[in-house]
């Protein structure tokens, strides 16, 4: 008797799982939502904004990554030759030019730091302009075609449903 009751348990919990898997796809599917997926990645590379704002980016920060890129060359070499000389220096040198190595390497840590940070900054704010635009231009795809719902970085996406490469073709079109 308790093994028939147990199966019916089983039973009314099969029934519910499937109900609970189906019942989403019923409802979407009579209410005849329209889903699309759009690659905000594939948006923010590929674009001519987002192409552009890479130029920007690159005139702005080339001359301090260079500089930067010297200075470290600069204490690299200074530290090789403290390295062959510390032998023949006389104790009171080694320790002076060794702090001094020591306080340019903490100087150009700060200043990479500071770089990375305006880098990171400035990209931040590049993308939200970008995204901006391409929200609106979504908006205007949605409204167009009639979509319920966009969804940005699906785990799967049929290409009837992507629509990144008509956001790119939308966004490059604009002025």
């Amino acid at each position: 008797m308790k093994l028939c009751q147990s199966s019916k348990w089983i039973q009314i919990g099969v029934i519910a799982a499937v109900s609970a898997i189906a019942m989403p796809q019923t409802f979407a599917q009579d209410a005849g939502t329209r889903v699309a997926v759009v690659n905000s990645e594939k948006v923010f590379n590929e674009s001519n904004l987002a192409k552009a704002m890479q130029t920007r980016l690159q005139n702005e920060f080339t001359k301090r990554q260079n500089d930067l890129r010297d200075s470290a060359q600069k204490i690299k070499s200074a530290a090789e030759k403290l390295d062959r000389d510390a032998a023949v220096m006389n104790e009171a040198d080694r320790i002076r030019r060794q702090r001094e190595l020591a306080d340019q390497d903490r100087e150009l840590q700060r200043k990479q730091r500071e770089f990375t940070e305006d880098l990171n900054q400035r990209t931040f704010e590049e993308r939200a302009k970008i995204a901006e635009k391409a929200n609106s231009v979504l908006k205007q795809i949605a409204e167009q075609r009639k979509i319920d719902v966009i969804v940005q970085e699906a785990a799967y996406v049929s290409p009837k449903s992507d629509i990144t490469d008509d956001v790119i073709k939308a966004l490059n079109s604009q002025k």
